[in-house]
């Protein structure tokens, strides 16, 4: 895709992991917090004619600008049509793909083992977007229900209260010895990854770049590795 296109549009850092892909494009990079601007930058360059992508980390459908993409392009009474729609669509509509990545929680459950086996459910505990009181209670919903529980923006300069609260929450909920596996950097440089428990949760080196899954009472630990069982044992003879 990113061949494929004229322009390329991103966060800085996330232009620079991708620049040896990118010679010779048109590049548009602007610095954290700057979303909108990115995407307007995009939309302008596809109204003007040149294929555009807007690079994302993860999946850009996951916390990332698949979303912002779809909701601007409404705001601005811009039409989309799938890319890959069949030929006879309106002539005025932009031709818009979402494709699909590997999200920060599948690259870090696979790299601690297989915590994601049963039922889980991803809270951010960035409260840039989203009010601080929503997220106290869907990380209590969360807990309460027994889903493993996958933190993503854990921790900023800024933000250095929320992990601890979040462990306060899930407490309510969970044994102290729960395990919880703490990745930073899934796959790239600087790739760090702990199993530890609930109780130390708090005191765990974590950035913007870190996910943390906290078990459900199910989860184990074994050889290094974190496992959620599905529930096999309980109809099948494993031995």
């Amino acid at each position: 895709m990113l061949a494929a296109v004229d322009a390329v549009v991103g966060y800085t850092t996330y232009i620079d992991l991708v620049k040896p892909l990118i010679s010779g494009k048109q590049v548009v990079s602007t610095g954290m917090q700057q979303e909108v601007a990115r995407v307007e930058a995009a939309i302008n360059l596809a109204l003007a004619g040149r294929s555009c992508a807007i690079v994302s980390s993860g999946d850009p459908g996951i916390y990332a600008m698949a979303g912002l993409v779809f909701e601007m392009c409404r705001q601005k009474g811009v039409r989309l049509t799938p890319a890959n729609a069949a030929p006879g669509g309106a002539a005025e509509a932009l031709p818009v793909e979402v494709v699909p990545g590997i999200p920060a929680l599948c690259a870090g459950a696979a790299l601690l083992g297989a915590p994601l086996t049963h039922d889980f459910a991803a809270v951010s505990l960035s409260d840039l977007l989203t009010p601080w009181e929503k997220i106290e209670r869907r990380l209590d919903a969360a807990a309460g229900a027994d889903f493993v529980i996958v933190l993503y923006n854990p921790k900023s300069k800024k933000r250095d209260w929320q992990l601890a609260r979040a462990q306060e929450i899930v407490l309510r909920h969970r044994a102290p010895d729960t395990p919880v596996g703490v990745v930073t950097s899934a796959t790239r440089d600087h790739q760090a990854l702990s199993v530890l428990t609930l109780k130390d949760l708090k005191d765990a080196p974590v950035d913007m770049q870190t996910v943390v899954f906290i078990g459900n009472a199910g989860t184990t630990t074994s050889d290094g590795f974190m496992v959620t069982p599905r529930g096999y044992t309980r109809k099948y003879d494993l031995g």
